[in-house]
């Protein structure tokens, strides 16, 4: 009796000391990745608390906000773009992985086979609108500008062989309309959700020079806390990097 009253006082203590902290993420592969180290940050006093979100906006106005600590699912040039746009200072600690975008189609085996007039979807944001806009010019299908403009959008090609037409929309609902379309530019979380294989079924695809690594993001005044130190240094160790490549065969690549 006296050992079980010292386990409960122990657990007690434990829940009385941890410290919450509350992540933003999209699902797949953040979500997945903070579910992952979550045993580690207990160990550490941390009760890690992961919200799940479908979009873009919200979690970066929520940290803004302070409703939440911290959140897991953009690169740095969406970061700087979405800092400019709402006036926030947000701020990355840490790269945790890549995730390439691809190009993908229902209805074509290769990008060469696309008919003139194509119908084309990319992401309705301006830095992975900017990135789909980048790859097509690299894969040799559109020609932009400025290859080295990040934020080009439609208005930047100055080549257009096959006069596709091009539509955008919240890079979330991309997938869905896969089958409607000739051609979808999906970033590959999302790709992952729909069941997509990016290696196997993307008709072209990022490689490991894409500068679009996927960042831990919190505020200025946030980025020091212990809580959040803790979470780093649990999402840069081999086991994370191990979970990462055994559990996405390479289309999440970690980024440490």
């Amino acid at each position: 009796m006296k050992k079980l009253l010292a386990v409960v006082a122990a657990v007690a203590a434990f829940s009385a000391q941890a410290e919450t902290l509350t992540v933003a993420a999209t699902p797949v592969p953040h979500a997945e990745i903070l579910e992952f180290v979550k045993p580690a940050l207990a160990k550490e006093g941390v009760d890690l608390k992961v919200k799940v979100f479908t979009d873009y906006i919200q979690p970066n106005v929520q940290v803004a906000e302070k409703r939440l600590d911290a959140n897991f699912f953009q690169h740095q040039p969406y970061l700087d773009e979405f800092n400019k746009a709402k006036g926030t200072s947000l701020v990355s600690v840490a790269g945790v992985h890549l995730e390439p975008l691809g190009a993908y189609s229902s209805k074509y085996k290769k990008l060469d086979e696309l008919p003139s007039t194509a119908n084309v979807v990319i992401p309705n944001d301006a830095t992975n609108g900017g990135r789909a806009l980048l790859l097509l010019d690299k894969a040799g299908v559109i020609k932009l500008k400025d290859k080295t403009n990040i934020l080009s959008t439609v208005k930047d090609i100055v080549e257009n062989p096959k006069n596709l037409k091009f539509r955008e929309l919240e890079a979330a609902t991309i997938p869905r309309v896969l089958t409607q379309v000739d051609l979808a530019l999906i970033n590959t979380n999302y790709a992952l959700e729909a069941k997509l294989n990016p290696e196997k079924d993307a008709l072209v695809i990022e490689g490991s020079d894409s500068p679009y690594v996927n960042i831990l993001v919190t505020r200025a005044d946030n980025k020091d806390a212990d809580a959040v130190k803790k979470l780093v240094a649990a999402l840069h160790t081999p086991e994370v990097k191990k979970f990462i490549e055994e559990k996405y065969k390479g289309a999440v690549k970690p980024a440490f």
